[in-house]
């Protein structure tokens, strides 16, 4: 089933998340609609509350790079990233749930990450480059962040019409989108 992606400005984007139990409902179903919903939605992560769910519960897939090694490919459970490490880089990232927006965001290049999987194996990963980059942007969703957020208070003043678009529902996707502030059409 795919989940209709919560829109920038909706509360639940700015809440940090609860850990769940392996007596969550239907934790695996619920893992694989979020993965039909992210790849629905051509992206390469999706956390808990882009669907509305304030539980602590990302995956990420980076599909297969341009020499076909095979990409990165994880579900974490009650994550918590231990250490960052390294100079910071910039990258443009965007995200589902502020579509049309992207914007150049600093952060580490490597991390060490402690989560459980979709079995409740428990894993501590070094994690670096582009998968620990989706990884964090991610993380910070449960944390109750979003990558605009990063930005210098002159630059968020400039997206403030869009962003208030987004959560308006004055933007067109290709995937389904819930929207906090849209009026209902009569």
């Amino acid at each position: 089933m795919k989940f209709p992606i919560v829109a920038y400005g909706d509360p639940v984007l700015k809440k940090v998340c609860k850990n769940i139990d392996q007596e969550y409902p239907e934790l695996r179903q619920l893992v694989d609609d979020m993965f039909e919903t992210m790849y629905a939605a051509s992206g390469v992560g999706l956390a808990a509350p882009q669907i509305g769910l304030p539980i602590r519960l990302f995956v990420v897939d980076t599909g297969a790079d341009e020499d076909g090694k095979e990409g990165f490919k994880r579900v974490f459970i009650n994550a918590e990233i231990v250490d960052e490490s390294g100079e910071e880089w910039a990258f443009n990232e965007g995200c589902l749930s502020i579509p049309d927006i992207r914007e150049d965001i600093m952060r580490k290049p490597t991390i060490l990450i402690k989560y459980y999987d979709e079995l409740w194996n428990l894993h501590q990963e070094k994690v670096t480059g582009m998968p620990a980059r989706v990884i964090q942007h991610e993380y910070d969703h449960i944390e109750g962040k979003l990558f605009t957020d990063k930005l210098s208070l002159l630059r968020k003043r400039m997206l403030k019409s869009k962003l208030d678009n987004i959560s308006k529902g004055n933007v067109h996707t290709d995937y389904k989108m819930r929207f906090p502030k849209q009026t209902k059409k009569r």
